[in-house]
């Protein structure tokens, strides 16, 4: 009996897009609505035009995201697809290696993320929590996103790097919006240093990011302390491989991006869904509560890791807005993914908010509903890939657990602290131009209780 090969299809022609940026307004403009009319159109790989005039394809559900974060054969690399978007801003990060690099840097950064580590890291949080919570001011209206994002640069900076002792608050506010510049720059058309243009803002905030960490290297090589600029500069791998202070300058930027522009979405959605059901607000207040009666007001890891109805409300939030609702990869060789050939060179487009959404996987998507994530209905089991806000294969975020414990750390204090209120029909208008965000700041009105 003779076996038949599997037939192998081509990659149709893409779309036609706008000439030079493709279909990135498109993107730009609601990116739900991209994904399902390429869905229908094409299915799960399907052509795409974007900024550019390298090839693209889009990779949707759970079976193609599968194949590419797993890669097996190698064939997609973070490096490349990543370093053309934001390369000059958070290059040699982490998600910016690849192979054999990429699994020594991990390897060494693991030591930074152990569990004994996390359990010093969340003493920081609850001490820049508390200092962040105490300046808040209630009311109508109030723009929680832009003070999460002030407030979770706090946590970073006093977790990361032991509160950044000689900065000042007007320094800082320069280092937040460095951040955004350079997270902004991924939405440029010009791409050189051009003055007036995203490009050259984000070119001028990774300046200043550099030489700030670089600043603080001399004294956290001296003497070594539990935050993770000095864990950065101390540890090394069971080979003795350690960090030069460029590696540990380029992981911080990226780390800290990372830890505080994350989280601050996915906040910012938490208390605009809890605004929305009071129910929940006031389960998880519950909850939050009783832990306080029983530990005080310092609760350690494991205390947070207990809070199972905000653990259920963050899962659902990550799944109805994934704060990087796209991964970028890019073809090092060609390779197949579901029976079609994706040539050398392409750039993928790995989409698994798409997945999260989607009614054969999750019931009434586009509901908030946290308990679907319950030990008795685990939604997220209907595929191994059904729900991935942190990624799959080797690039899986190595902070998830951090994240968790950081959101879990806020949302039990500010329970505690305030009660709040969002209109139940408002809808977050999204900047999706790169990392998303709401444009109107995420109004709430608050109330300290």
């Amino acid at each position: 009996m003779t076996s038949v090969e599997p037939t192998v299809r081509e990659l149709p022609a893409p779309p036609k897009g706008l000439p030079i940026i493709g279909r990135s307004l498109e993107y730009a403009r609601d990116p739900i609505a991209l994904f399902r009319k390429q869905w229908e159109a094409y299915g799960p790989v399907s052509p795409m035009s974007m900024v550019g005039p390298d090839a693209w394809v889009m990779l949707l559900g759970p079976d193609a995201c599968e194949q590419a974060l797993r890669n097996a054969d190698k064939a997609f690399a973070n490096g490349p697809a990543w370093t053309y978007l934001v390369g000059p801003f958070f290059g040699r990060g982490l998600m910016f290696l690849d192979f054999e690099e990429h699994h020594l840097h991990r390897r060494i950064m693991q030591q930074a993320f152990t569990r004994d580590r996390l359990e010093g890291y969340v003493v920081a949080m609850n001490s820049a929590i508390a200092s962040g919570l105490s300046r808040w001011q209630d009311g109508e209206g109030f723009q929680a996103y832009w003070a999460l994002k002030e407030l979770t640069l706090g946590i970073a900076t006093e977790t990361f790097m032991g509160g950044a002792e000689h900065t000042s608050a007007a320094e800082m506010d320069r280092v937040n919006k460095s951040f955004i510049a350079c997270v902004q720059a991924a939405a440029s058309i010009v791409r050189h240093d051009v003055p007036f243009t995203r490009w050259h803002r984000g070119m001028k905030g990774r300046r200043l990011l550099e030489e700030f960490v670089r600043s603080y290297l001399p004294s956290r090589r001296a003497n070594a302390s539990d935050d993770l600029l000095s864990v950065l500069c101390h540890i090394e791998s069971d080979d003795g491989e350690r960090f030069t202070d460029d590696d540990v300058v380029n992981h911080m930027i990226f780390l800290m991006m990372a830890a505080h522009d994350t989280s601050t979405y996915t906040l910012s959605v938490m208390l605009e869904k809890l605004g929305q059901h009071p129910e929940w607000q006031d389960r998880c207040r519950a909850e939050a509560v009783a832990l306080a009666e029983r530990v005080g007001p310092t609760p350690t890891l494991a205390d947070l890791e207990g809070l199972e109805s905000i653990d259920l409300v963050m899962k659902e939030c990550l799944r109805m807005r994934a704060p990087v609702p796209i991964v970028l990869r890019k073809a090092v060789k060609e390779t197949v993914v579901l029976d079609t050939r994706i040539p050398e060179g392409t750039f993928a487009i790995v989409a698994p908010q798409f997945s999260h959404l989607m009614p054969e996987l999750w019931t009434s998507p586009y509901s908030f509903d946290p308990e679907r994530f319950n030990a008795e209905r685990r939604e997220d089991k209907s595929h191994r890939h059904a729900w991935e806000p942190f990624g799959g294969g080797v690039h899986k975020c190595l902070g998830m657990f951090f994240a968790g414990a950081e959101v879990k750390a806020f949302m039990q204090r500010f329970l505690l602290d305030f009660e709040w209120s969002v209109d139940p029909s408002y809808v977050a208008p999204l900047n999706n131009h790169s990392l998303p965000f709401p444009k109107d700041g995420q109004p709430i009105d608050l109330r300290r209780r």
